[in-house]
């Protein structure tokens, strides 16, 4: 017969298929069923001993135990002995023969199946014993559902070779020891000597530490040269001090409170939060540098953080070359299963703009979330199911087998140095105390914590496993713990005997050379002007379209347009941004920038990468920008982002910490929608400069206006960053004209210090037939924090009107048809930190006026107005505010009453004492006067 259609079982049509095709080409199916089907072929021919007497219900049979290598592959991580302190939970249908349609009679036949697991022709007992010491011990893979078939194979054949059991060295077995005795002694050490402070110890997953530790070696075997590293608090201390190599002294000084410097302006950080930088050398003596990224209490916060370092230096220190760089992230079983974030991060894990050439995620599985059961965190079996999305494979590690954790990491490490992807490892373990260390487990998890009581820690199981395998001597962990115990009181007495506390260096590696700006250094001026012709030269550049390539019409206009504003020598908005980047990059510099839609600008306005007409060739004209002369990392990046705020803009806040020699760019679609992303402007954004002491000079772009375009459409929440503005830890701007733009991009890269920008940024100004900038404005100018009325005589003036941004032209739409030389319009560009020099000297011109106001389109409640009202309210500006009334939403959502609100508020700021003005300019536009005074 030329199939095997007599077979009844569910899987008859599959083997059908795979048979044809062995007997097509036996190349084009795997190994094992290359040689099943040998057997097969060999048992329905005439001659033949075992093999001939092979039947079709031997062959059924034959078929069902490769069912059951198959079960266990897929499912056999369900039935493993991964759990150190309690059962885990029973899944149907389960691993015995029966559930394969076999029983203990066919344990002594010989199936040809066996060679599927690399056996050859082997009774099916050798077979199940193969399977249950690969799949059903201290490891449980899963891999199954990854679709590329040479990782597939890859995986299969590594673990099933090995059985997934180590076979480690005395040495190497010394060494986790040694690792081991470090991590346990560590911990009770800080138990003993600071009874009571909070350390969130690492007890009950001390395995971590060798497993770190195995990984940065056998990396740097692989070529690894650098690890960036992001956790929450819990097992910090440990890996500070164990891996990173940060001094006990150090360690110690700081829960003595000698890193408090009153002398410095600093808020600094809980001791468990903070991060480090070290270079470590291997046992093979390779040098790694590691950097264990600084981390609030918002856990996994600092994910995207470490994925933005690491790209970051993978572009600048390692020319692209991901193999030299590898991000691990340690995450909690809690935090990984329900943080949104990761989700996110791992979304970027193979995007072009993101990617890192794969993470090593190392989950510390409490089996708790601070006082939450596992089965009340998740809806997933595992919390690491999240993996599954990027088919990145999973090792379920029993955390007491120290052994095979060791084993499983550099799987996992030489999966992501050959293949480039995630890989995960769960650490199943536990957590000796609760939440931390003065709080009472047994409140919530009473039966949990009295097994963990009774339960001995993975140092005192490791040793009495090497003692009876006579693998070391009786003494040896005692004199460990006890050298190891006398080093960290001599440590600990040297901290309490010295006044010295150094932490990293703030402005080292790529940071050198840059410094902590002062107050004074924003009185200055910046030299950011461009001669004429090299703004002309680079302008014809970049509106130039390749003669050979056909473009869609529109773009062709566009450009055309652009060109006319060279010869015009006056720009619009997205000239003017672009210009600032090409002169940028003319200088040498990088310039990236990412956000949704940011190729082309959410309004349709930048366009810094055009497609080819029925084509899906990209034209970037910013990348024909070249530094003349010496060797230069000049290049434009700019990459449309997956559909995220809060992921991306950490991304990119760890770009720029990473190198501050990029000017570094995330652009929300709407302003409105960076409250997507509150957690890393909260937590890095404005305020790592004194909780941590790392700069920053990532620029935030946040189109920002009242046009009618509803609740979602209008607000960037100027209030919410002008909230948390002190001690100059950002900048924060609101530009009115392509050229104070142009500088203010440029301000970031020109000088000796960096800082956050946040620029509101326009939608309807973009094609404002006023909002234009002459060619000697870029050429001969700087960033004006403060724009005054060109228009007025200041004998004249009787009220200054202050305002930021796009409410300016309509301010000034009034004042020029109305002819109100009496009326003065004050553009305050940066409203933070506050331009007092300048705004004083505005007071002082306007001697004669009688009235100053502040004018915005927000409601009295937000927008920069509370803010102003609190810096100002005891100055001789006297300020008054026109505005929206107060509202719990940003923006009305129809469009009648917004025009009559903006009316109302235009019409207020020129109105004369009767109040007339703003009366006729209401009626003209609804009979429904709206009342928002």
């Amino acid at each position: 017969m030329d199939n095997l259609s007599y077979l009844s079982n569910a899987d008859s049509s599959y083997i059908d298929s795979l048979y044809q095709l062995y007997q097509q080409d036996p190349e084009a199916v795997d190994f094992g069923w290359q040689k099943f089907f040998e057997g097969f072929d060999f048992g329905r021919g005439s001659g033949g001993d075992t093999a001939g007497s092979q039947t079709p219900e031997h062959f059924l049979k034959e078929m069902k135990v490769m069912g059951m290598i198959y079960g266990y592959r897929q499912r056999g991580h369900l039935f493993t002995k991964t759990n150190p302190v309690r059962e885990r939970r029973k899944y149907y249908p389960g691993k015995e023969l029966e559930t394969f349609g076999l029983s203990e009679s066919d344990l002594d036949t010989v199936f040809n199946a066996g060679a599927e697991v690399g056996l050859g022709p082997a009774k099916l007992r050798d077979i199940r014993q193969l399977l249950e010491q690969t799949y059903c011990q201290s490891i449980g893979a899963e891999y199954v559902y990854i679709r590329n078939p040479d990782k597939l194979k890859w995986f299969r054949e590594r673990m099933e070779r090995e059985r997934n059991t180590p076979n480690l060295s005395l040495d190497t077995k010394k060494r986790i020891l040694k690792k081991l005795n470090e991590a346990v002694v560590f911990e009770n050490f800080l138990g003993t000597k600071f009874l009571g402070q909070k350390r969130f110890s690492l007890e009950g997953a001390e395995s971590l530490i060798p497993a770190l530790d195995f990984v940065i070696n056998r990396g740097a075997d692989l070529g690894i040269e650098e690890f960036v590293i992001g956790m929450a608090h819990r097992g910090r201390l440990n890996v500070l001090a164990n891996i990173m190599n940060k001094t006990y002294k150090d360690i110690f000084a700081e829960f003595e409170g000698k890193a408090f410097d009153e002398s410095k302006p600093y808020g600094g950080d809980v001791k468990y939060h903070l991060g480090f930088s070290t270079d470590v050398e291997t046992d093979s003596g390779k040098k790694v540098h590691l950097s264990l990224c600084p981390n609030p209490s918002h856990l996994e916060a600092v994910d995207p953080v470490v994925e933005g370092i690491s790209r970051s230096k993978i572009d600048f220190k390692y020319q692209g070359d991901h193999s030299r760089l590898a991000p691990i992230l340690i995450h909690g079983d809690a935090s990984v299963a329900a943080q949104g974030i990761v989700y996110e991060v791992l979304q970027m894990a193979k995007l072009d703009g993101y990617k890192t050439g794969g993470t090593i995620h190392l989950v510390i599985n409490n089996q708790v979330g601070f006082t939450t059961n596992f089965k009340d965190a998740r809806s997933s079996t595992y919390c690491t199911d999240i993996a599954k999305v990027t088919l990145s494979p999973v090792f379920h590690v029993n955390g007491d087998d120290v052994e095979a954790l060791v084993y499983a990491i550099n799987m996992a490490i030489e999966y992501r140095q050959k293949y480039h992807n995630d890989v995960f490892i769960d650490i199943l373990c536990y957590r000796r105390y609760g939440h931390n260390e003065s709080d009472e487990p047994k409140f919530t998890q009473p039966v949990l914590y009295k097994a963990i009581e009774q339960h001995p820690n993975p140092r005192e199981i490791y040793n009495k496993k090497l003692l009876e395998q006579g693998s070391v001597d009786a003494n040896l962990a005692k004199e460990m713990e006890k050298d190891f115990r006398a080093l960290l009181q001599e440590r600990l007495n040297e901290s309490k005997e010295s006044n010295t506390y150094e932490p990293n260096p703030m402005f080292s590696g790529a940071w050198n050379g840059l410094r902590m700006a002062t107050p004074e250094d924003f009185e200055e001026k910046s030299q950011t002007a461009v001669q004429e012709d090299v703004l002309v030269g680079i302008a014809d550049k970049i509106t130039s379209l390749p003669s050979d390539k056909k473009f869609f019409k529109k773009i062709e206009k566009l450009f055309e347009d652009r060109k006319n504003m060279v010869k015009n020598r006056t720009f619009d908005w997205a000239m003017g941004e672009l210009l600032a980047y090409g002169t940028l990059l003319n200088e040498g510099f990088r310039v990236r920038i990412s956000g949704q839609d940011v190729e082309r600008g959410t309004f349709s306005h930048r366009h810094a990468v055009v497609k080819v007409e029925d084509s899906e060739e990209e034209f970037v004209p910013l990348t024909l920008i070249k530094k003349d002369g010496e060797n230069s990392n000049n290049k434009f990046d700019i990459y449309n982002s997956h559909l995220s705020e809060y992921g991306v803009l950490g991304f990119e806040y760890g770009y720029a910490l990473a190198n501050p020699q990029s000017l570094t760019i995330w652009e929300a679609q709407f302003g409105d929608f960076v409250n997507g992303a509150q957690t890393i402007l909260d937590q890095f954004l404005v305020s790592a400069e004194t909780k941590w002491q790392r700069s920053n000079g990532i620029v935030v772009l946040l189109p920002h206006g009242y046009e009618g375009q509803g609740p979602e459409h209008s607000s960037a929440r100027i209030e919410r960053f002008l909230e948390q503005c002190a001690e100059f830890n950002i900048q924060v701007a609101n530009c009115t004209n392509p050229a104070n733009y142009f500088h203010l991009l440029r301000r970031q890269l020109k000088r000796d210090f960096r800082k956050p920008l946040v620029v509101f940024t326009p939608k309807s100004l973009l094609r404002h037939p006023l909002c234009v900038s002459k060619l000697e404005e870029f050429s001969d100018g700087h960033f004006r924090e403060v724009i005054d009325d060109s228009y007025v005589k200041p004998e004249k003036v009787k009220r200054v009107l202050f305002c930021t941004g796009k409410v300016y032209y309509d301010l000034l739409e009034k004042q020029q048809a109305d002819k109100r030389s009496d009326v003065a319009i004050v553009r305050v560009e940066q409203v933070y930190p506050i331009p007092y020099t300048q705004l004083k000297e505005v007071k002082e011109k306007y001697n004669k006026a009688g009235e100053f106001i502040w004018v915005q389109e927000e409601p009295e409640n937000m927008g920069a107005w509370p803010f102003i009202c609190r810096k100002f309210r005891n100055s001789s500006f006297n300020l008054d505010v026109i505005s929206r009334k107060e509202s719990s939403s940003t923006a009305t959502g129809y469009s009648k009453q917004h025009i009559s609100q903006q009316l109302y508020i235009v019409g207020k700021a020129f109105e004369d004492t009767a109040g007339n003005e703003v009366k006729k300019a209401v009626v003209k536009t609804t009979k429904k006067v709206v009342n928002v005074d």
